[in-house]
């Protein structure tokens, strides 16, 4: 499976970006997916989580209102809008896919086998 991320950038505080996630390698359309994101000197955390049919979401509260998760199956692909960011949105983002589809929402790290190779996200005040 190989996870391919792009649409980071930076932007101002209050600013837009959407990332997208290009799966290949599978039918990733029966798998949930997530996104993670690391910050200098931070462990990596968890950011919002999608289920195989794109019908339920799940985000950390930190991005609750603002961000959304998405999925164009037939594209194969997972989507993060990114709305009204601030600078503690500053970070690596990673997009993520497990091997299995057991439990949902999946906020470890260890709960995902594959990765993409992140995309920087800048956010200046």
């Amino acid at each position: 499976v190989q996870l391919q991320a792009s649409g980071g950038g930076q932007v101002q505080a209050g600013g837009s970006l959407r990332l997208s996630c290009a799966a290949s390698g599978r039918t990733n359309s029966r798998y949930a997916m997530g996104w993670f994101r690391q910050a200098p000197g931070k462990e990596r955390e968890f950011v919002a989580a999608v289920t195989s049919s794109g019908a339920l979401t799940y985000y950390t509260d930190s991005v609750k209102g603002r961000f959304t998760i998405s999925r164009d199956n037939a594209k194969n692909t997972v989507y993060l809008q990114m709305n009204s960011l601030k600078p503690e949105d500053t970070a690596v983002y990673y997009c993520a896919a497990p091997a299995s589809n057991t439990g949902f929402p999946r906020r470890l790290s260890d709960d995902y086998e594959y990765w993409g190779q992140g995309t920087q996200v800048t956010v200046s005040s």
